[in-house]
């Protein structure tokens, strides 16, 4: 199959007609597409203030002041491109069975590739009606570039809550979004989109209830392996038509990682098991040799659940502290710590709740990555999620990358949108598909690798 057809295959199981309208956009102008974006360009704007050195994600034109009014949806897979066809099929389908909790993972199986700026001009034509999302810049704070090796390449990862499709039409009320903005048909695209434009080594992601029939294929066809954890007790399965429970999803680049083993956790709080999950993994970086390990958790929501995240924190930390000691063959004894290690999760929490102050106090030695955005280096975003429900505007700090400072460096950190860029009607929107941004940085090994490619 030639690469044109075969990404035309997975845009085909994301592809399903459309039942709304949208804000419209300006058609796309032909042009290549850079790597770390398409033809469709993100609204500029400067981004929230912080230390460093910002860099402009490549883009091939300015962007354009987004139009008003509304206008009907392109329907998804009926465009005269030839590629629409064929990714329309797998998007379209019948949410497919889901196999049991832990299934045998086979993460270095053969798979035919797509081409990924193929695949990205595919969500640009699809999402031509809708406004750009938000642009955002690559923060470098201050003295890494000292730190970059060219054999010891930066990792990118990509920390996301993508928001459930059940929960966002069914549950969480966000009365300033229009449900049109919210039609998975195609807010697919617009998830897919922001994870192609920055194209991550690792991929984190919660409340993720398309996995099997969306992620796993059309990122499998990338290049990526994933792992898929579901809450026991989804709240998804409350709404009708929905697509089965939501849970943490860990995607990595094969060509990047071979896999050492996965551990899947259910969350214990005060020795009672929780309807929260966390997966780790630990990877073998091919660049260099050197051991990652990488965990994905997202903790109980609400007000009044302080004490549960904090215990369910505790809880991590006593697994990641074992996971990250255990020895490498040749050792007589585990070094407490011996793996680096990078968390991402939606934790629920501001920096003021008890779990916060766990991990930042951990013998792990962890720090958090956005910290580096502030001009101190030593506060937080003013926030990661802003939404608007029925109880009122919720502005707040709650997702996080964190990573053992005494082994990484951060090398730089995507932005955060300003106020202005996100909108007065907040998160989700027409031009944004989930109630919480998605967290990126660079890190790098600090210590030189121990082989030389």
């Amino acid at each position: 199959m030639n690469p044109a057809r075969r990404c035309s295959a997975l845009l085909s199981q994301l592809c399903v007609t459309s039942r709304g309208g949208s804000t419209a956009r300006r058609p796309l102008s032909p042009g290549p597409v850079s790597a770390l974006g398409g033809t469709r360009c993100c609204r500029s704007g400067v981004g929230g203030g912080g230390a460093g050195v910002k860099e402009t994600c490549p883009q091939p034109r300015p962007s354009g002041a987004s139009t008003t009014g509304t206008a009907p949806v392109c329907p998804m897979g009926r465009s005269s491109s030839r590629l629409f066809g064929t990714f329309a099929q797998s998007l379209n389908r019948a949410p497919l069975a889901q196999p049991a909790p832990y299934p045998e993972e086979n993460p270095d199986q053969d798979l035919a590739q797509t081409d990924p700026d193929q695949l990205l001009r595919e969500c640009e034509e699809a999402l031509q009606r809708r406004p750009a999302r938000p642009h955002r810049h690559l923060v470098y704070p201050s003295g890494t570039a000292s730190r970059r090796h060219k054999h010891n390449p930066a990792i990118r990862i990509m920390q996301w809550n993508i928001l459930a499709q059940a929960l966002g039409e069914g549950k969480d009320g966000f009365i300033r979004c229009p449900m049109d903005a919210l039609n998975w048909q195609e807010r697919k695209y617009l998830i897919m989109e922001e994870i192609l434009t920055y194209r991550p080594d690792i991929l984190c992601l919660q409340e993720v209830d398309h996995y099997y029939d969306t992620f796993q294929p059309v990122l499998a066809s990338l290049g990526y392996h994933g792992s898929f954890l579901a809450k026991p007790w989804s709240p998804c399965l409350d709404v009708e038509r929905n697509n089965g429970p939501d849970g943490c999803a860990l995607f990595y680049r094969r060509s990047r990682f071979s896999l050492q083993a996965t551990a899947y956790l259910r969350l214990s709080a005060m020795m009672l098991p929780t309807n929260q999950v966390a997966i780790v993994q630990t990877l073998i970086c091919r660049e260099t040799g050197q051991r990652l390990c990488v965990a994905v958790t997202h903790l109980k929501a609400r007000s009044g659940w302080e004490r549960m995240r904090s215990a369910q924190g505790a809880d991590l930390l006593r697994s990641l502290r074992g996971i990250t000691s255990q020895r490498s063959s040749g050792q007589t004894e585990a070094a407490p710590g011996a793996v680096p290690l990078v968390v991402c999760g939606d934790f629920n929490a501001e920096p003021s709740e008890d779990v916060y102050r766990r991990f930042s106090s951990s013998a792990l030695g962890l720090n958090s990555a956005y910290k580096l955005l502030s001009a101190d280096g030593q506060t937080e975003p003013a926030y990661t999620t802003w939404k608007i429900r029925p109880s009122g505007e919720s502005c707040s700090t709650l997702d996080y990358i964190w990573y053992t400072q005494g082994a990484l460096s951060v090398d730089c950190l995507l932005d955060i949108p300003t106020e202005e860029q996100i909108g007065p009607d907040r998160l989700p929107s027409y031009h944004y598909p989930s109630d919480h941004l998605s967290l990126l940085c660079d890190i790098s090994f600090r210590d030189e690798p121990h082989r030389l490619m």
